[in-house]
């Protein structure tokens, strides 16, 4: 939402820079402040409540896949037992029943597998909704300071992760901890002396993984705060790529995107490095425990203390043994980076939303509007509004004019309950509207702004969208009384042409006369015109002008406007300065007072330099 004389603040934390924008381009360097990891891993543990059942055929398939593949190397021992015995009817029946157990595996990853996507997809589209609904609720100060790049990025690149994570590494982890156990309490079984000797290489990789997790988590938060910042940088490119070519500024952005781009690579080539090199160590650690297992197991089968099927097993459980810890460690890469996207998102919904409080309705408000000394402003440091009063009458037409942060479109911003006011009080028919619902005010009050926003969607439907339960004469009527009928009538398809995203396919005036008649269809109580008839040429201004004449009827209509040809008919021209009202009168009234506004009027109709 624009605002006036707003002064945000900068801070730079941490690694990166998240890059937000205000009105006139001003900039807000911010980084969001990382949740504590173990909190974050609780939260996201609350997601699977809803998955129980699921969750629990997951994890049954998994510790079946687990116990059949510990108990597969004890088959293949006491047949190489029976092999070197030359007990060989023994056996056809151990080999039957390792067929069976591998089939059994088999089945039992295949179902992991199918659980884990389907588990990874639900918890995650919850998680993506409650994201959704959180930013959809979120006060427009906090929108208006935090990037909007920053954002997606938090809704698709860091959600994705955590699908990511529990599709490919939960089961992972899972199975992973139980083969671990699993297969230590056998080898105790088969033999404790060679299953002591086996387990120092696990010492080895504790430590050795406690190390580089440190490492790890620390680059990879680096990570996604650089990516969020990158996604921002290019966000505001593309939105803003008609100013940078026109000013020839692409060097510039190209210098800013590789900088951000460049530390990304560095940070990314450390993270990789780190989450990479585990592998290759555990392998190693690996090899050091055959060699163990080979030189003491035959010390032991030598000596009559095992036989030479059990050395066989524990060279498969010791495998068997590193392999998931390879995993973990492998994936624990991944681990970190999902856990670092979930911080981004909790740190979204921990933001207070908007207070919307308030049981009072209007429906049948008759539109009379009071400012009571009110004071505002959007920063400590910068005050926009003092003690400002203002008493509008129902049905009166009411204009703000002044010099461009002069406070105007803030009036507009405390009367939606966009912001709250510092001190004073705004009422409509004598009530406070922190006591009006805030839905009900707004459901009441049609906005048209100077910036137009349109969706990619049909003329009918976006139109449509200030009254959803208007039927298609309705739109009709109202885009007749906005002056548009026959423009649409040339568009290809007419109501039904598809406009492109922002309403990029068609021009700058014609955005803007469908965006008046979004708020004709609205009915409101209360209109308000914050410079909107600034993109149109002045023969539609003149068309628009003559239609609002039957919209304002029975309105209390605010406007905001530059041109004084726009309002010379208000009942009321309030002349802003600096946050404080300087004059107040009609045309005439003002005109012959020879002040503030007389010095406007004379600069826009004859020609006097400000």
């Amino acid at each position: 939402m624009p605002n006036d004389n707003m002064s945000k603040s900068a801070d730079i934390k941490n690694y990166s820079k998240m890059m937000g924008t205000g009105r006139g381009g001003k900039r807000n360097l911010m980084v969001e402040k990382p949740q504590d990891g173990k909190k974050t891993i609780v939260r996201l543990i609350k997601y699977f409540k809803n998955e129980l059942n699921t969750l629990i055929v997951l994890l049954f398939a998994v510790v079946i896949a687990c116990i059949t593949s510990v108990y597969a190397p004890k088959l293949q021992s006491n047949a190489i037992d029976c092999i070197i015995a030359r007990d060989f009817n023994k056996i056809a029946p151990i080999l039957v029943i390792l067929l069976i157990i591998y089939g059994i595996y088999s089945i039992s990853s295949f179902i992991q597998t199918r659980l884990s996507a389907k588990l990874s997809q639900r918890i995650v589209g919850k998680m993506r909704t409650d994201l959704f609904d959180c930013i959809v609720n979120l006060p427009i100060k906090y929108l208006d300071s935090h990037s909007h790049g920053d954002i997606m990025s938090r809704m698709t690149n860091d959600v994705e992760n955590v699908s990511t994570t529990i599709s490919q590494s939960l089961s992972s982890l899972f199975s992973g901890v139980i083969t671990i156990i699993a297969t230590a309490v056998m080898m105790i079984y088969l033999c404790p002396r060679l299953a002591v000797f086996s387990m120092v290489t696990v010492i080895l990789t504790l430590l050795v993984t406690k190390f580089l997790s440190k490492a790890m988590r620390t680059f990879y938060k680096k990570k996604q705060l650089l990516l969020g910042s990158l996604n921002g940088t290019i966000e505001e490119m593309v939105t803003g790529y008609k100013t940078v070519t026109a000013y020839n500024r692409q060097d510039q952005v190209l210098k800013d995107f590789a900088k951000t781009s460049d530390n990304l690579t560095k940070v990314g080539i450390v993270a990789e490095v780190l989450a990479s090199s585990m592998g290759p160590i555990m392998n190693v650690i690996n090899n050091i425990g055959f060699v163990i297992i080979a030189a003491f197991g035959g010390y032991f089968a030598i000596n009559g203390i095992i036989s030479v099927g059990i050395i066989s097993a524990f060279l498969v459980y010791a495998k068997q043994f590193g392999r998931p810890i390879d995993e973990i460690a492998n994936i624990y890469g991944q681990i970190q980076t999902a856990i670092a996207g979930a911080e981004r998102v909790f740190a979204v919904m921990d933001e207070s939303l908007e207070d919307k409080s308030g049981s009072q309705k209007m429906d049948e408000a008759k539109g009379v509007i009071s400012f009571k000394n009110v004071n505002f402003s959007y920063t400590k440091e910068k005050q926009v509004l003092y003690d400002f009063n203002l008493e509008v009458k129902a049905g009166e037409k009411v204009a703000l004019v002044g010099a461009t942060g002069s406070g105007k479109t803030t009036v507009v911003n405390l009367l939606m309950r966009f912001y709250d006011i510092d001190s004073g009080e705004i009422l409509v028919d004598n009530v406070n509207i922190k006591d009006i619902d805030c839905n009900n005010l707004r459901k009441n009050t049609a906005i048209v702004l100077q910036d137009t926003v349109l969706f990619a969607d049909t003329v009918k439907n976006n139109i449509r969208y200030s009254n959803l339960e208007a039927s298609d004469e309705e739109v009709v009527d109202a885009c007749k009384m906005s002056r548009c009928h026959n423009m649409i009538n040339h568009f290809k398809g007419k109501y039904d042409f598809r406009l492109a995203k922002e309403g990029q396919n068609i021009s700058q005036g014609q955005r803007q006369l469908l965006s008046i008649a979004r708020a004709f269809l609205a009915k409101p109580k209360i209109l308000i015109l914050d410079e909107a008839t600034s993109n149109v040429d002045t023969r539609t201004e003149k068309r628009i002008q003559d239609a609002m004449v039957n919209l304002m009827k029975n309105r209390t209509s605010l406007i905001i406007a530059h041109r004084i040809s726009t309002i010379q008919d208000a009942d009321l021209i309030v002349v802003m300065d600096n946050g404080r009202i300087v004059e107040k009168g009609n045309h005439k009234e003002l005109i012959k007072a020879k002040g503030k506004y007389y010095d406007l009027y004379m600069t826009q109709f004859a020609g006097v330099e400000t």
